[in-house]
């Protein structure tokens, strides 16, 4: 295990960080990999026990095996993908930013376009995606991947703004849910379904809507604003006690009560992009900063990012 300089890795704001077991855990950060330009994505599969997550930069996908410690390439090129997470079958679904497009995996290995325009428009740079146990997949779609050849290619943008959406399962329409964002990022369901949390990574906040019958949103509310002068939100989960962990970039990983409370945080010794928990136990958090990818075991339990 590794750690960079004498800075806590647990910083506890509140007794609920302490009382809830989130303290609990490794006393260091392990340091699995640390070659890449802009690590992304991370998502554990139970079966295999591996992780793939994105390097968006160098145009690669990369695989980290539980069992050896051996890290290979498992895709490249990867359309510059960002986000990753899996549907009800085991199939992955990735966010390309350079292709512009969301897409599934195939059991045999070929992709299947679920999502690449939205009223005859080509979508920004889909960057995080979430599917619900309906089978329903909802997606973020920023601008990061077409403001520069960096993590994507340059381009002008056709949509009017940047906007979450959703993919009905059976007709595979696009629809536009929420439209209230500088920067939408990060998305993930609350632990029973009935809210969706997304980060705006431009506006420093998070927020709420409710999800109706229909799947449509509310309105949306403020869930929590950045506190601090270097925090700007990345992708959220939630652990098995109803907290939400949010990726804070330059803020590390941010622990927040129920409430909304921030209580805790984790300081690591780079900018903070993703999170994931996985491991035999889902204790593991995982988590890509900049050129590298840490995981910590906890003495807390991550949901499961697709339930039945």
């Amino acid at each position: 295990m590794s750690g960079s300089d004498d800075t806590a890795l647990y910083e506890i704001l509140d007794d609920r960080f302490r009382t809830g077991r989130c303290a609990n855990g490794d006393s260091r950060l392990e340091k699995l990999y640390g070659d890449c330009r802009w690590a992304e994505g991370p998502l554990y599969l139970p079966a295999w026990r591996q992780l793939i997550w994105s390097d968006i930069p160098n145009d690669r996908m990369l695989r980290w095996d539980e069992a050896t410690g051996a890290v290979s390439v498992f895709r490249s090129p990867a359309g510059y993908s960002n986000g990753n997470t899996l549907d009800r079958e085991g199939r992955l679904i990735s966010c390309e930013q350079g292709n512009r497009r969301v897409t599934r995996t195939e059991p045999d290995g070929t992709l299947t376009v679920l999502a690449d325009r939205y009223d005859g428009k080509r979508l920004n740079s889909p960057n995080d995606a979430v599917v619900r146990s309906d089978g329903s997949v909802w997606f973020s779609d920023p601008d990061f991947g077409i403001t520069s050849d960096y993590e994507g290619f340059r381009a002008e943008r056709e949509q009017d703004g940047l906007h979450v959406y959703r993919i009905d399962p059976a007709t595979g329409e696009v629809r536009l849910v929420a439209d209230c964002f500088g920067a939408p990022n990060g998305l993930v369901f609350s632990p029973d379904e009935r809210q969706l949390y997304v980060s705006d990574t431009r506006d420093r906040v998070i927020r709420v809507f409710d999800v109706r019958d229909d799947g449509t949103l509310s309105d949306g509310e403020v869930f929590t604003k950045a506190t601090d002068d270097v925090s700007r939100f990345d992708n959220l989960r939630f652990d098995d006690g109803g907290r939400l962990w949010a990726a804070a970039i330059d803020g590390g990983v941010h622990c927040y009560d129920p409430d909304g409370t921030l209580i805790g945080r984790l300081n690591i010794p780079e900018p903070v992009s993703n999170i994931a928990f996985g491991g035999p136990k889902n204790n593991r958090l995982f988590i890509t900063a900049s050129t590298s990818l840490y995981s910590l075991v906890m003495g807390i339990t991550g949901l499961p990012r697709v339930r039945s």
